[in-house]
């Protein structure tokens, strides 16, 4: 980003109709209806969703009894699938359970005999801010969201009775360095009932584009493609089958940041692919905050049953006004990166994982998720006494 003057970027949203992140929300409501029960459970729940079919398989360890068809009908039905024209509906919808405990050798590794918790899971995770909107997000991603969002909205309160519950969108934005001058093009994909295509297009330019993306932003040169293939009737699990992890990127940063390729869904937070991933936007977002960079990106490593990180990487593409070194040695200081500690410190045993994998995981204001707090802004200028 700091190397290029003029440049384009691109970042893609999905609905919760959508087949992958239907995979996901399945997985998570099976994480949350555990962890409502069970706050120590160990949750490892893959999910895959095809035609009049949801398949749930993984390791979960817990003492306590969820019955997995039943939350995964009423996910299905949340999302949306609610009609057996659509060729998937919550009633009718086979749920397959596939389910064993925790391997012994990682469950070993996870719970040391000091009290500690070893990391679930080797990896790296990455967490990331900027300064280019209020929430510390990449404008792309925002808008791509906040239309995802408005598309939710606009087909539940029926202001446009012709939506259908999956969709996806991209928005590409046009920067002038780190500034964001115009939006450059808006992709808008949304199934629907068998309408005219020009009652769609239209529907979808007033009540979803026009309402999220800013006038100021938009110019007579804006390319607009709304439903480009002219037809989005058969869609879902039906028309796409969905796996939970494949919209990791949608998740995220929208493709500005890197990804360690872990996913969050239907993951208790021992694994460090989720908890870890949650204290790095953490750290980043109050090193932006505390003005020690224009944008930060942290990358944080584990071996699988060690508590604490192999390495902490820190990037501020150049915008830093101390060295990256420095920061990392603050964030090192400031932030416990062990996953007890990362537990603790972000509240992540309680069940809220299903509204997050909906909605995005980073950028979110709602008070009970820690890991947006700025509240180490303070202490970390302070520290770097600038």
């Amino acid at each position: 980003m700091a190397t290029q003057k003029r440049h384009l970027f691109t970042s893609e949203a999905v609905a919760i109709g959508h087949p992958d992140k239907l995979a996901d929300q399945i997985a998570d409501a099976v994480l949350d209806a555990i962890l409502t029960k069970d706050e120590d459970a160990r949750v490892a729940c893959e999910v895959m969703v095809s035609t009049g079919m949801v398949f749930v398989t993984g390791q979960i360890t817990t003492d306590c009894y969820v019955e997995i068809p039943k939350v995964a009908r009423q996910t299905v039905r949340e999302a949306g699938y609610d009609d057996p024209s659509m060729g998937f509906d919550w009633q009718t919808v086979a749920v397959l359970t596939s389910i064993d405990e925790q391997s012994p050798d990682i469950s070993i590794g996870v719970r040391l005999s000091d009290g500690e918790i070893g990391a679930g899971d080797q990896g790296m995770m990455i967490g990331y801010a900027t300064d280019e909107t209020p929430e510390y997000m990449p404008l792309p991603i925002m808008l791509a969201r906040k239309m995802m969002y408005r598309l939710e909205e606009v087909r539940k309160k029926k202001i446009l009775d012709f939506l259908r519950p999956d969709g996806k969108c991209q928005v590409t934005v046009a920067y002038d360095g780190r500034t964001p001058v115009r939006v450059h093009t808006v992709v808008l994909s949304a199934q629907h009932k068998d309408v005219p295509i020009e009652e769609v297009r239209e529907g979808l330019r007033e009540e979803v584009i026009k309402k999220v993306i800013p006038a100021d932003l938009i110019d007579s040169k804006t390319n607009f493609y709304i439903n480009p293939t002219g037809r989005f009737v058969e869609g879902g699990p039906k028309a796409d089958t969905g796996l939970t992890g494949r919209k990791l990127i949608v998740d995220t940063y929208g493709g500005r940041a890197g990804h360690g390729g872990g996913s969050f869904s239907g993951k208790d937070p021992t694994k460090v692919d989720k908890s870890a991933a949650l204290m790095a936007r953490y750290a980043a977002k109050n090193v932006v905050a505390a003005g020690l960079a224009k944008e930060c990106e942290i990358q944080v490593a584990y071996a699988i049953g060690v508590p604490r990180p192999l390495a902490i990487f820190v990037d501020t593409m150049g915008t830093g006004v101390i060295s990256d070194h420095d920061i990392r040695h603050l964030v090192e200081r400031h932030f416990d990166f062990r996953p007890k500690a990362m537990i603790e410190e972000l509240e992540l045993r309680r069940p809220m994982y299903l509204d997050l994998c909906r909605y995005g995981y980073f950028g979110r204001e709602e008070e009970h998720f820690k890991w947006e707090r700025t509240d180490k802004a303070k202490v970390l200028r302070s520290d770097a006494k600038i």
